[in-house]
């Protein structure tokens, strides 16, 4: 889908995923994305089980660490045939370089397409008063995430996770092919949890998000396909 609405499978075991999958009539209409709770105690079958129902991935385990771990990381999460991927940019360049390089050569092996590698610039969970007093940043958030995606965007990503209030910046400064993903998004009527920095799916798009990820509205909805549809139909207008 050109403008993926990617529902956060934030759940304790594959047997939930399939029986939330399982209420849903079509599950590859899906962009889904599985993060580090399901993945380390799933492991790689839940991408095989995604693939087999159609899906697209998103495999978001924000890698960060010296250069050549995340290489070789990547180079095993490139043969798995999933179409996003994330590091965290405060990684430094060499890190981003290193996992574009490690990703490439894991699909080569496996003869599929390399996956998008995402950099994660600074958490939705993120305040400015979290990013001046605890990580001690130099710049507000506006610029912090902006250099972050500069830097992220020469290393060879292909895109960010970023929040919403930081995409008019990002899209004045940056290539118009460049992905812009963001978390943290929430209609009015639904409680933000514990992400500080969120938006509408109308506002993001508006705003020029290139994707959405939404989690728990959906997820832990009495009717996760109305909830969908919901979410969906703001999202694509």
């Amino acid at each position: 889908m050109e403008k993926p609405l990617m529902i956060a499978l934030d759940f304790d075991d594959l047997a939930a995923v399939t029986a939330f999958l399982d209420r849903f009539p079509d599950p590859s209409q899906l962009t889904v994305k599985v993060g580090m709770e399901l993945f380390y105690q799933a492991g790689p079958a839940i991408i095989t089980d995604l693939k087999k129902r159609g899906c697209d991935i998103f495999l978001d385990l924000k890698l960060f660490d010296i250069p050549n771990t995340v290489r070789q990381a990547m180079a095993q999460i490139g043969q798995l045939g999933v179409d996003y991927v994330t590091v965290h940019s405060l990684g430094g360049s060499a890190m981003l370089k290193a996992a574009k390089e490690g990703l490439e050569i894991g699909a080569a092996k496996a003869g599929v397409d390399a996956p998008a590698l995402l950099a994660v610039t600074e958490l939705t969970s993120i305040s400015d008063e979290v990013l001046k007093n605890e990580q001690h940043a130099a710049l507000p958030m506006q610029d912090q995430v902006l250099a972050l995606a500069q830097m992220a965007d020469q290393a060879g990503c292909d895109g960010v996770i970023c929040s919403a209030l930081e995409l008019t910046t990002l899209n004045a400064h940056l290539r118009p092919d460049f992905l812009f993903v963001v978390p943290g998004i929430r209609m009015q009527e639904d409680q933000t949890g514990d992400q500080v920095r969120v938006a509408s799916p109308d506002q993001a798009a508006a705003d020029g998000a290139k994707a959405i990820v939404v989690g728990r509205p959906i997820t832990k909805a009495s009717d996760p396909v109305a909830a969908w549809h919901r979410y969906q139909n703001a999202w694509q207008g």
